[in-house]
């Protein structure tokens, strides 16, 4: 199947958190989003932000660069925040649960070309690149599962 693709212009760390509290409004469990793009990119502000808008009372949501996952329960599923960037072998992926987690819960994937093959076919796809200015991010989606499209839905406004 080929692949669908959008893009967004995120003016400032503001939009970065609205656009990622409205994708995540849609989120069930076994989505799988893939955050792709250099360090400083975004990936873990958009993360924590939509993490921090499923929650019923918002906690602080670190970074998961030193212990790889994260998981957050909230009222209708469990999230989990990996950043793979420290891994160097795809088996390392599997001992941590995260394939496991891919079919039960919302998983936000740092670094994802450090999955290898074991990345789902479904997910969708995020990378984000520096825009114009220091706040701006550019984010390029794509997916081939036609449920992104529904899930994508009205994301875009503002």
């Amino acid at each position: 199947m080929s692949p669908y693709t959008a893009r967004i212009t995120l003016s400032s760390p503001d939009q970065t958190a609205a656009f990622a509290a409205r994708l995540g409004a849609h989120l069930q469990p076994g989505d799988v989003l893939l955050l792709d793009g250099p360090i400083g990119a975004g990936k873990t502000h958009f993360a924590r932000s939509l993490i921090q808008s499923r929650m019923d009372i918002p906690e602080d949501v670190p970074s998961p660069t030193f212990t790889l996952v994260q998981t957050y329960e909230t009222a209708t599923c469990e999230i989990w925040h990996a950043d793979l960037y420290r891994l160097s072998l795809p088996d390392e992926v599997v001992e941590l649960g995260l394939t496991e987690a891919f079919d039960t819960a919302i998983c936000l994937v740092e670094w994802p070309d450090r999955l290898g093959g074991l990345s789902p076919a479904d997910a969708l796809r995020m990378e984000f690149t520096q825009g114009k200015d220091e706040n701006q991010r550019e984010v390029a989606l794509t997916w081939t599962c036609e449920k992104w499209a529904e899930r994508l839905k009205g994301t875009f406004d503002e």
